[in-house]
């Protein structure tokens, strides 16, 4: 049940139960695009994303990627571990694409020769500025080198299953990004969500953008390319 509500981000609130080591997340409507400066609202988004976050997180739990999802309760609430968030956005790409190609001039589309890690520290007022590892040990993010070489590893995991995963689907998984905490007893979980607001989907015949890039580009079709994806996940292959 929920209880006090603890936090309230972009995409989702975060609530107490009577279990101090649970919380309850609530996937919200809303959208946002460049660091919230674009906001929206596209009805049962948030219903969307929770269903494709815990198919998602179930198939990496199946992977042996442990997660914080304990139980998805309905539409749009899952029951998760409390963890305490390692401030580190890790994006992972495999097509140039966005930030990347906008930074360092690499042709929009193309195919990366390996698959690109990134961190970038989780802090909105900075508009999430791109770290390397001896920042991350500056400011104190992580225990030691070790611990970006778990985040390096497992992100690289999920990159492998979910592109595979989607490749079956006829899906191109360009990038995303994840978030990773640590519970109680100091386990690194993987966190927060996996879905069209955190991953660049890309139609492999038709190249039709599948993903949160309708909203930041006006294309429009959110809330039917987001039921498109969810649709394919669910899928038997």
């Amino acid at each position: 049940m929920k209880k006090e509500l603890l936090y309230e981000g972009k995409a989702k609130k975060l609530y107490t139960t009577e279990n101090p080591d649970q919380l309850i997340a609530e996937f919200k409507d809303d959208l946002t695009a460049f660091n919230a400066q674009k906001k929206g609202e596209e009805s049962g988004k948030g219903a969307l994303n929770c269903q494709i976050s815990t198919q998602l997180f179930k198939l990496l739990e199946d992977a042996g990627i442990r997660t914080h999802l304990i139980e998805t309760i309905d539409a749009n609430h899952q029951l998760v571990k409390k963890v305490e968030i390692i401030p580190i956005e890790v994006v992972v790409r495999n097509t140039a694409t966005g930030s990347l190609s906008k930074r360092l001039g690499i042709e929009d589309g193309k195919e990366l020769p390996f698959v690109l890690v990134e961190f970038y520290l989780k802090d909105d007022a900075l508009n999430d500025p791109i770290i390397c590892d001896d920042h991350c040990l500056m400011l104190g993010l992580v225990e030691d080198r070790s611990e970006l070489e778990v985040l390096r590893e497992k992100a690289r995991k999920i990159n492998e299953v979910l592109k595979a995963f989607f490749a079956e689907r006829r899906l191109k998984l360009v990038d995303f990004k994840v978030e990773f905490g640590k519970d109680s007893e100091g386990n690194i979980l993987l966190s927060d969500e996996i879905s069209p607001d955190s991953c660049r989907f890309w139609d492999m015949d038709t190249g039709e953008k599948m993903d949160k890039d309708r909203f930041r580009e006006n294309l429009g079709n959110v809330k039917v390319a987001y039921e498109e994806v969810l649709r394919r996940i669910l899928e038997e292959k």
